[in-house]
């Protein structure tokens, strides 16, 4: 072996990081600042790739229309936190421990479904103490636990008993199982595991980063998933299908699309389901629902309202707004597969979150492997230096 050869196959010893000092450190009032953190690449990850512009969603490269059209939430969900596609990979919903139950029990009666999704995740981390790093097992048993206690909740306000989840059911049906105590219908929880798998993962939105950056400390699965929960609740992120279907009530009929639309823009109200932060082109998750949305035989008229309104908004949007790309977002055809199913408006943003338990504990995974703390600096804009003023003795 040459000496050449010799030192090629060696690695090269690791660079130690060079220590700045204070002087050589640039004032943060030199530094860019980007209001919301737009365009700042904050962390890299190998889970999801958005692009915005030619409406493209991949989870570790697998389109998303693919994943709806031949995985199930239990595949993807194995794929975000493995990296492996494994066709017998499902989850099922899991029995609550009574600790959480007794404390849903003592929620009171306004409590809204996001609140008690939150306070049984925090339960739940209280009760099983999930160490740091957060691992593949934690994500599992948190991900499938997560439905019973949201169908356990709706169930208790109704009055009614929690019922007990059956193992032979996929994460979506049995969820629908314990909401109603019926077997579902196969398309409804077929719908529904369809909508799991687009609202799994979506890049480094205000909910991810929310849960990378408590997982960054070193803190636990359950206290970033509560805060990611949190993020979610806000209306800005997750409560946009609630409004679509109200939205849509309002409508009526497509025959008053046209004249409701015109108005609700002259006004300068914004017109839920439609336009999106990142995505310039159709929302590849709202194509993959309307498939499904299409395919559920209860949903004909709704749906085709749903439809004709999509039509009309795009078509006066591309009139009276041709220099703005608007195009529909996931939320439009969300609300369709979520009223579909039978669930109560209320429901929707914290059913966003049980989709989303695959993606955020992936992300907390993927966070601890690079163990980096989140810590950015802020750009002070307050008064300078001053003496506190002197009143004198009394």
């Amino acid at each position: 072996m040459t000496t050449s050869d010799t030192d090629a196959a060696r690695p090269a010893p690791e660079a130690k990081p060079q220590a700045v000092t204070p002087a050589e450190r640039k004032p943060a009032t030199e530094r860019t600042y980007s209001p919301g953190l737009t365009g700042v690449i904050a962390a890299e990850t190998a889970l999801g790739f958005v692009d915005g512009e030619k409406g493209q969603l991949l989870y570790r490269g697998y389109p998303i229309g693919q994943l709806v059209e031949k995985g199930t939430y239990g595949q993807v969900a194995e794929l975000l936190w493995t990296g492996e596609w494994r066709k017998s990979a499902r989850l099922v919903p899991a029995v609550i421990p009574e600790a959480v139950l007794c404390a849903m029990r003592e929620l009171p009666d306004h409590t809204h479904p996001m609140d008690a999704l939150r306070t049984a995740v925090s339960v739940w981390g209280a009760w099983r103490r999930p160490h740091w790093p957060p691992t593949v097992d934690q994500a599992r048993e948190l991900t499938a636990f997560a439905p019973s206690a949201l169908a356990a909740f709706h169930r208790m306000r109704q009055g009614l008993e929690p019922v007990q989840p059956n193992p032979k059911l996929t994460l979506a049906g049995g969820f629908l199982q314990q909401l109603t105590g019926k077997d579902p219908d196969p398309a409804a929880a077929r719908a529904l595991d369809a909508y799991f798998v687009v609202g799994a993962e979506h890049g480094l939105n205000a909910s991810t980063f929310t849960c990378r950056v408590i997982i960054s400390t070193r803190s636990d699965l359950a206290s970033a998933v509560c805060g990611a929960i949190g993020a979610l609740k806000g209306p800005l992120h997750g409560g946009a299908p609630a409004e679509v279907v109200s939205q849509l009530h309002e409508i009526g009929s497509p025959e008053r699309a046209e004249k409701w639309v015109r108005e609700a823009i002259a006004r300068g109200d914004k017109i839920m389901g439609f336009g999106h932060r990142v995505y310039r082109a159709y929302d590849p998750r709202a194509a993959a629902l309307r498939k499904v949305a299409e395919g559920m035989s209860s949903m004909a008229d709704w749906l085709d309202t749903a439809v004709k309104v999509e039509d009309v908004v795009l078509r006066i949007f591309g009139e009276l707004k041709p220099d703005h790309v608007i195009k529909t977002n996931v939320e439009y055809y969300a609300a369709a597969v979520l009223q579909g199913v039978g669930l109560p408006p209320d429901l929707f943003p914290p059913t966003f979150a049980l989709a989303r338990m695959a993606g955020w504990s992936a992300h907390a995974i993927e966070q601890a492997s690079a163990d980096k703390l989140i810590r950015p600096d802020a750009r002070y804009v307050g008064p300078p230096e001053m003496d506190v003023p002197s009143f004198g003795s009394r």
